[in-house]
């Protein structure tokens, strides 16, 4: 099956199984690079949609990375706060270096290393929820209470 994948969406299948996680990584025709693309593609609602933002801290320049509803603006005081330093949204190549995978298709695991992750309480009102997968084509589709397992991140409000 991964095989028949792209090589950033294997990329992401194979860091799935090497955590022992069963989720099936899809390609799709069409663009999930935004929420609303996502969404549509899928046939859910945007709000399902594991909108994956990174950003450097200000002073020490360390990734954060954001896993937020489809359908939440994420307030960066807030994220200040709970990142102890002011953040600035990461151009993309802090992104592909600190992930590995290029905006828009930046799945929650398969990192070069493990990066501090906050999760959007508002994922946890679904059952269902659609992430990344390495390509602005590639989903795949997981429970929230898996993103917290998976990354180890803080569940948190980010409105």
């Amino acid at each position: 099956m991964a095989a028949e994948l792209s090589p950033s969406a294997r990329k992401v299948q194979l860091a799935l199984q090497a955590h022992g996680l069963g989720f099936r990584v899809i390609e799709l025709a069409e663009s999930t690079r935004t929420a609303a693309d996502a969404a549509q593609a899928i046939g859910c609602q945007v709000g399902q949609i594991v909108k994956t933002l990174v950003f450097a801290t200000r002073e020490s320049g360390r990734p954060v990375l954001v896993l937020a509803s489809g359908a939440n603006r994420v307030n960066e005081q807030a994220l200040k706060s709970m990142a102890g330093e002011a953040l600035v949204k990461a151009d993309a190549d802090f992104v592909r270096q600190h992930t590995g995978f290029v905006i828009g298709g930046v799945p929650p695991v398969g990192h070069p290393s493990p990066l501090e992750t906050y999760i959007d309480q508002d994922l946890f009102q679904y059952s269902e929820v659609w992430a990344a997968a390495g390509t602005p084509h590639a989903v795949f589709s997981l429970a929230p209470a898996d993103l917290l397992a998976m990354t180890g991140g803080r569940q948190v409000r980010i409105t």
